[in-house]
């Protein structure tokens, strides 16, 4: 039975958000590689605020981060021990930014992607939206952080890595091969996996974790890091 279905992600998303510390309560005994990046973000909280049963999972956290080792997650290991004091605190400059938000703007078409990080408030801007009277200027690097679309090689790779991980199901594997070649192959892939609902939500854990850690990865990279837990959506 997956650990992580939808009424469990909505429930550890909800905890990360609420920055209440129930996360603890959420992830303890089933703290899986599906949910590393979302889960240490409510952690830092729940140290933060001295949840009971913290510690525990955040160690643990910190040590299977290490263990996979993709983009990000050594810098929120690094982040995750330093609040256990077990270690250096990260010298980067803490920003309020949603990694979600951010990873959008990475991510996004190279044509047309982009955009910028408000220092100040933390708030993504996209190129497509217009600098406000109040903004100042948009080449003050103290108030804007500008962000680069990287494209969607990293995109592709969640979903061969998504392929290589089902099992006991041929058909299914020779289906989204063949969905992945040539233009258009998000769309295509999706489609075909949306026969397939529990598998359709693992490609979305796993590209959701991926993303969170690659835009965690590009600021760290840049000299900043989230401000305790970024906020996703619930």
């Amino acid at each position: 039975m997956n650990q992580w279905d939808a009424e469990a992600v909505t429930a550890l998303r909800a905890g990360v958000y609420n920055a209440d510390g129930s996360v603890v309560g959420v992830v303890r005994g089933r703290l899986t590689e599906q949910v590393l990046q979302l889960a240490g973000d409510g952690l830092l909280d729940a140290l933060a605020k001295d949840v009971e049963g913290a510690v525990d999972v955040a160690a643990q956290c910190a040590v299977v981060l290490r263990e996979r080792c993709w983009d990000g997650d050594e810098d929120l290991a690094d982040q995750l021990q330093a609040a256990l004091g077990w270690g250096a605190t990260p010298l980067l400059r803490s920003v309020p930014v949603d990694l979600e938000e951010l990873a959008s703007l990475l991510e996004g078409d190279p044509l047309c992607g982009g955009g910028r990080i408000d220092l100040r408030s933390g708030v993504c801007w996209p190129h497509s939206l217009e600098y406000g009277e109040d903004d100042g200027d948009e080449n003050d690097e103290d108030r804007w952080l500008h962000v680069a679309p990287l494209g969607s090689r990293e995109g592709y790779r969640d979903m061969e890595l998504l392929i290589a991980t089902v099992q006991d199901d041929p058909a299914l594997v020779d289906r989204l091969q063949i969905a992945i070649t040539g233009k258009g192959a998000f769309r295509r892939f999706k489609d075909v996996l949306s026969r397939w609902p529990q598998e359709l939500q693992r490609y979305y854990l796993l590209s959701n974790e991926r993303q969170r850690g690659r835009a965690r990865a590009w600021l760290a990279a840049q000299g900043f890091r989230p401000a305790g837990a970024a906020q996703p959506r619930p």
